[in-house]
């Protein structure tokens, strides 16, 4: 048991981050359709990994420089997968106009001007807001607002039909209906730096905005793919951890 869920945190490690996992993992369909639950866990990796880069460098540089090189480190460490979700999805949803032709956009590697604007404009969003709050409030900020983002994600896992009918997509593996259980399990994990780290009055404000704009994405994606596909899910990352810290820069 105990050795099934290392095998299912180390798949999602290596699925959604760049770091190496233990040999003895291998490859598992079975255990990459369980490794969405993990990825608010891996939220809390990504984040602490910023928020310690951050911590070190606001004792050298002026809290702008300490927010790029945060964000710098967690690009690094996921190489931009959510990014190339929000990229992928923006020129999808930006340039097709029925659910065959934005998929196939949405699977091409070049990168349109709708994806360009959608990553600059969001990589802007998130250093401005961070650099905006106070210092003090950055650690707690990148950890929770990844831990979040990432559940948002995973919650359109358990309400959508995956998108797409090709089998050979990257996304397939993950893309299981997630039930209760794992849904549950993502929660607590999610939860639990919004209630150790954040004033509940932020927090509820963080969550909230974090919330609408997974509702509005996932509107969308209903609406012109009759459900979600693995870009949408990075999609929904990224517009979900920058409402979070707009949520948060309101109670300042």
């Amino acid at each position: 048991m105990i050795r099934r869920e290392l095998a299912t945190f180390f798949a999602a490690l290596g699925y959604f981050t760049r770091l190496p996992v233990p040999g003895w993992v291998g490859y598992s369909p079975d255990g990459l359709a369980r490794a969405a639950r993990y990825l608010p866990v891996i939220g809390l990796l990504v984040g602490g990994v910023g928020a310690l880069v951050f911590w070190l460098a606001s004792h050298f540089w002026a809290q702008p420089v300490a927010v790029v090189l945060s964000m710098v480190a967690t690009i690094a460490l996921t190489g931009a997968f959510h990014e190339d979700g929000l990229a992928d999805t923006a020129d999808g949803l930006g340039g097709g106009w029925d659910k065959a032709k934005i998929l196939v956009i949405m699977k091409d590697s070049r990168v349109g001007s709708y994806g360009v604007i959608a990553v600059v404009l969001a990589l802007l969003g998130k250093f401005a807001l961070l650099a905006t709050l106070p210092a003090e409030q950055v650690v707690a900020a990148l950890i929770a607002g990844h831990a979040v983002s990432r559940f948002c994600a995973v919650s359109l896992m358990a309400a959508m039909d995956y998108a797409r009918d090709d089998e050979t997509s990257k996304a397939r593996p993950v893309a299981a209906r997630l039930g209760v259980g794992p849904l549950m399990f993502a929660l607590i994990f999610a939860g639990l730096p919004l209630l150790l780290l954040l004033p509940p009055e932020q927090a509820l404000s963080a969550v909230a905005l974090a919330v609408l704009a997974t509702l509005w994405l996932a509107a969308k994606c209903r609406r012109w793919l009759g459900g979600y596909t693995g870009d949408c899910l990075g999609a929904v990352q990224q517009l979900a951890e920058i409402a979070f810290y707009l949520g948060l820069a309101a109670h300042l």
